[in-house]
């Protein structure tokens, strides 16, 4: 099973990007998807998800600037980033069941 993770970049204050990871080997349908973030230093913060049925959770600090999504076809889940501000920078994680993307570099800078 591979989690192929793309997307990140450097950006400015206020600028967008759009995370991508696509599983291979897996079907991840009927599996909750999601993206969590970590910093040096810090824990892995779990950023939002979506679930089998489209329902979704936004961690409190990036709701309404983040949306997630999912393409069942091709097995890929999405991340927008909107209003993207400095402690947004992270390395950006997928999640799918048991298995993890190789995590791809955000950085916002001020």
């Amino acid at each position: 099973v591979q989690m192929v993770t793309s997307g990140g970049a450097l950006v400015q204050t206020g600028g967008t990007l759009r995370l991508s990871c696509a599983a291979y080997g897996f079907t991840s349908s009927t599996s909750p998807m999601g993206w969590a973030r970590q910093v040096p230093g810090k824990g892995l913060e779990w950023v939002s998800a979506i679930y089998p049925d489209g329902s979704t959770y936004y961690s409190h600090s990036v709701k309404g600037r983040f949306t997630i999504s999912r393409d069942n076809a091709k097995n890929t889940v999405y991340l927008q980033m909107n209003s993207l501000k400095p402690e947004d920078t992270a390395v950006y994680y997928c999640n799918a069941w048991k298995y993890w993307g190789q995590g791809t570099q955000v950085t916002v800078s001020s």
